[in-house]
C-alpha cells in the first residue's frame, strides 16, 4: 500500500477514535446535567409519596448538588495521581448504580443519601470529561470538542424537566432516576472502549492524596453552599454562622495547603492571571444566568400572566439556545481564538441582561424570548471559549484539578446567583407591593422586580467583560514567552 493511503488510513482511524471517545464523553457529560434537572420536577410527587414537607424533600435535590460541588475538585486531584481513566469509569459506575438504590429507595432519607452518592460519582465524570477532551482532541479542535460538551449539557439541562414530566405521568417519581440506569449502562461501555489509557504524570503520581486538604475543602464549600441555599435568601443567624465557617474554612485550607507536602490544589497555579481571572469571570457569568433560572418563572407568569404549561414552554427557549448555539461557539473559538470569543460573548451576555432589565410587558413574550436569546447564546460563546483557553493551556499532571476548579466556579456561581438573585428580585418587587399584599404578585410588582435584578445582572456581565480584556491583554503579553 502506498504511503500517503496509510497515512490517510491512519488519519481515519485516528479520526473514528477521537469521534467514539467524544460520544463516550458526550453523554457522561448529559448524564451528570440530567441528574441535576431531572430530579426537580419530581418534587410534590416525593411529598405525596414519603407524606413529607418541601424542606425535607428539597434535600433530593442538595444532597446531589452539594455532593459534586464538596468533592469535584478531589475528584480532579485523584484523577490526576491514579489515571483519568479508572476514575472516569468508576464514576460512571457509581453513579448508574446509586440510580437504582434512588429508584429502589423505601424511604426519603435513603434516597436523599443515594442522591449524595449519584453526585460523588456525577463530581467524577464533570471534572473528567474536559480533561479528557485536552487529552484526547488536538489543540485546534479543542474548541469544537468543548462546544460538543456544552451542547449536551444544555440538552441535559432542557431535557430534564419534560422528560422528568413524561416519567411521572406515565410511571412514577422512580422512573426519573431508573431512566439512568440504562444510559449509564450504555456510556460506560462506549467509555471502557473507546476511552484511552492515560498516562500518569511522574511528579503527582508520586505523592500521597492530601486528605486533610480534602475535608478541609469538602467543609468549606458545602458550609458556604448550605449558608446560600438555606432559608432561600432570607439570611438569619444561621446563615451569618455558615458563612462566618467559611471563612474560617478558606484561612485553615491555605495554611493546609503550604504545609502539605502533596497539596490537593497547588496555590502558585492562582499566580497565572489568565487562570484566576477565568475562575473569577466563570463565577461572575454563572451568577447571572442563575437569574433567568430564579427571576424568570415569576416574570412570565405573574408579569405576562402565562400559564404554568405555557411558561415552562418559553423557559425551554433559553437551554435550546444554549444547546445549539455550543457547536457554533466551538467552530468559532477555534477559528477566531478564544480570547476574542470570550469577550464576544460577553458582550452578547451584557447586551441580553440588559435588554431583560427593560422588561416591557407590552411586547408581551418577545419581551423574553429575544433577550434570552441574545444573553444564552454570548453565554455558550464565553463558556466554551473559557473552558478551552484554559484547557487547552494546561499540563497533563494537574488538567484533572484544573477541569475540577473549573466546574467548582460554576457550581459555587449557580449557588451564589440563587441566593442573591432571588433576594434582590424579593426585595425590589416587595418595595412595588407596598399595601397590596404579598400573597399574590402583581404584574407590576413582577415586571419591577425582573428590571433591577437584571440592572444587577447586566452590571455583573461588564464586570466579567472587562476582566476579559484584562486576561486578552494579559494573554497577549505572554505569548512571546510561550513560542
Amino acid at each position: 500500500m502506498p504511503v500517503a493511503a496509510q497515512n490517510r488510513l491512519k488519519s481515519a482511524q485516528q479520526d473514528q477514535s477521537v469521534g467514539w471517545a467524544l460520544a463516550s464523553l458526550s453523554l457522561a457529560t448529559l448524564l451528570s446535567s440530567l441528574g441535576t434537572s431531572i430530579a426537580s420536577v419530581g418534587l410534590p410527587s416525593l411529598m405525596q409519596a414519603f407524606g413529607a414537607s418541601f424542606q425535607a424533600v428539597q434535600w433530593v435535590v442538595l444532597a446531589y448538588l452539594l455532593a459534586i460541588t464538596t468533592l469535584i475538585v478531589s475528584a480532579g486531584r485523584l484523577a490526576d495521581m491514579f489515571g483519568r481513566r479508572p476514575l472516569l469509569l468508576g464514576g460512571i459506575a457509581l453513579f448508574t448504580a446509586a440510580s437504582v438504590l434512588c429508584g429502589l429507595a423505601p424511604t426519603l432519607w435513603l434516597l436523599i443519601a443515594a442522591r449524595a452518592v449519584q453526585g460523588l460519582g456525577a463530581a467524577l465524570m464533570m471534572a473528567l470529561t474536559l480533561a479528557f477532551v485536552a487529552e484526547t482532541v488536538s489543540k485546534e479542535r479543542t474548541g469544537s470538542a468543548m462546544g460538543l460538551l456544552g451542547a449536551m449539557s444544555a440538552i441535559g439541562t432542557t431535557l430534564g424537566p419534560s422528560l422528568g414530566g413524561l416519567l411521572i405521568a406515565g410511571l412514577s417519581w422512580r422512573a426519573i432516576f431508573l431512566v439512568n440506569v440504562p444510559l449509564g449502562i450504555l456510556t460506560f461501555a462506549l467509555a471502557w472502549r473507546a476511552l484511552p489509557a492515560s498516562k500518569k504524570n511522574a511528579q503527582t503520581a508520586q505523592g500521597k492524596f492530601d486528605a486533610m486538604g480534602t475535608v478541609l475543602l469538602a467543609l468549606t464549600l458545602a458550609a458556604y453552599a448550605l449558608a446560600m441555599t438555606l432559608g432561600r435568601g432570607n439570611f438569619g443567624p444561621l446563615n451569618i454562622g455558615l458563612l462566618a465557617a467559611t471563612s474560617t474554612g478558606i484561612i485553615l485550607f491555605g495554611v493546609a495547603q503550604r504545609n502539605a507536602k502533596s497539596p490537593l490544589i497547588q496555590l502558585a497555579s492562582f499566580r497565572d492571571p489568565r487562570l484566576s481571572i477565568s475562575l473569577a469571570m466563570n463565577v461572575i457569568v454563572a451568577t447571572v444566568m442563575m437569574a433567568t433560572l430564579v427571576v424568570a418563572p415569576f416574570y412570565l407568569s405573574r408579569g405576562l400572566g402565562l400559564d404554568a404549561a405555557m411558561v415552562g414552554v418559553v423557559l425551554s427557549t433559553g437551554p435550546l439556545v444554549s444547546a445549539l448555539s455550543a457547536l457554533l461557539a466551538g467552530r468559532l473559538a477555534d477559528r477566531f481564538g478564544a480570547s476574542r470569543m470570550m469577550v464576544a460573548g460577553l458582550l452578547g451576555l451584557a447586551t441580553g441582561t440588559f435588554l431583560l432589565s427593560l422588561a416591557m410587558t407590552q411586547l408581551g413574550i418577545a419581551s423574553y424570548v429575544v433577550p434570552i436569546t441574545v444573553t444564552c447564546f454570548g453565554y455558550a460563546l464565553f463558556q466554551t471559549s473559557n473552558n478551552a483557553a484554559v484547557m487547552s493551556g494546561v499540563g497533563a499532571g494537574e488538567r484533572g484539578v484544573i477541569s475540577g476548579l473549573l466546574n467548582l466556579s460554576r457550581n459555587l456561581g449557580l449557588i451564589t446567583g440563587a441566593s442573591m438573585m432571588g433576594a434582590i428580585f424579593a426585595i425590589a418587587s416587595a418595595k412595588e407591593q407596598q399595601g397590596v399584599g404579598q400573597q399574590l404578585l402583581s404584574s407590576e410588582a413582577a415586571a419591577r422586580g425582573m428590571q433591577v435584578t437584571f440592572q444587577t445582572a447586566t452590571a455583573l456581565a461588564l464586570v466579567a467583560l472587562v476582566l476579559a480584556l484584562l486576561s486578552a491583554r494579559v494573554a497577549g503579553r505572554l505569548e512571546p514567552n510561550v513560542s
